[in-house]
């Protein structure tokens, strides 16, 4: 029997598809234009001539370096979740013992701890060990509230492995950073992508500890680019849009690139 098309579903699909790829346009086209142009055509009128001068200009103020450090701060901290969290999820999961899980909830106390309350003794940790106004003072209190939420989701997505696949390899006699590399790794490939994602995400938008534990424009990150960017040009508001897509496309190549895994991290092993 031969189904009716359904218009109902087409038209809802043309509408989402309008309202999604209209604030994408009035992004890019702004981006493309001058100052004048913009100010003549409107936000949804379509450049006269097309012009990269805006995104020359962001790089030209000292957006490059503030990408630069954004960059550094993000791959450290990326790494420094990689390097700790899955051990510990693995040693969650696996043990039974009492101190481990009363250590585990004293560890997710931190999701209940905002970054704004514990600012000014973070402010005078990090000046007191000479961190102040270094990159590295920035990375370790950033990785230190990814923590928290990102051993929550590893813990979780190692508790769906199987019993019988832990049995299995202990009968063949594999030790345990046997099992850990060759058994859990590669079955938690959803999982670690999610915190890799989340803590990235964590790394490249944070704006509080930059702001507080940062001074110099050498150490300056993105957000505040963009904070000083809106500030300095006031209503030149071409440039402004063209640093908000240089500070976002990473991010969303990331996203991109690790889309189906970060699915498959949210929804447990294996996609199930």
């Amino acid at each position: 029997m031969k189904r009716r098309p359904n218009y109902l579903a087409g038209f809802g699909s043309l509408l989402w598809l309008f309202l999604v790829a209209l604030p994408l346009y009035v992004l890019l086209a702004a981006t493309l234009q001058s100052r004048d142009d913009y100010s003549e055509n409107g936000p949804l009128g379509f450049p006269d001539d097309l012009t990269l001068d805006n995104y020359t200009n962001v790089f030209s103020s000292g957006f490059g370096q503030y990408f630069l450090n954004t960059l550094i701060v993000t791959v450290s901290v990326v790494a420094i979740v990689l390097l700790l969290v899955p051990p510990l999820a693995f040693a969650i999961v696996r043990s039974r013992g009492r101190m481990t899980t009363g250590v585990f909830r004293l560890f997710l106390l931190g999701l209940a701890i905002p970054a704004q309350a514990v600012i000014v003794p973070m402010f005078y940790v990090i000046s007191q060990a000479g961190l102040y106004d270094n990159l590295i003072g920035v990375i370790l209190p950033t990785a230190a509230f990814a923590l928290p939420m990102c051993a929550l989701i590893l813990t979780g997505v190692m508790r769906d492995i199987t019993p019988d696949l832990y049995e299995a390899m202990s009968m063949d006699g594999a030790p345990t950073w046997r099992v850990f590399f060759q058994l859990v790794l590669p079955l938690s490939k959803g999982g670690l992508s999610t915190i890799m994602v989340f803590s990235a995400l964590q790394a490249w938008n944070g704006f509080l500890f930059p702001l507080v534990l940062t001074q110099s424009e050498s150490t300056k990150v993105i957000t505040l680019g963009l904070f000083n960017f809106q500030t300095q040009y006031g209503m030149n508001i071409p440039g402004l849009l063209a640093a908000v897509v240089v500070s976002t496309l990473p991010v969303l190549l990331v996203y991109l690139f690790a889309r189906r895994t970060l699915v498959q991290g949210l929804m447990g092993v294996g996609g199930k």
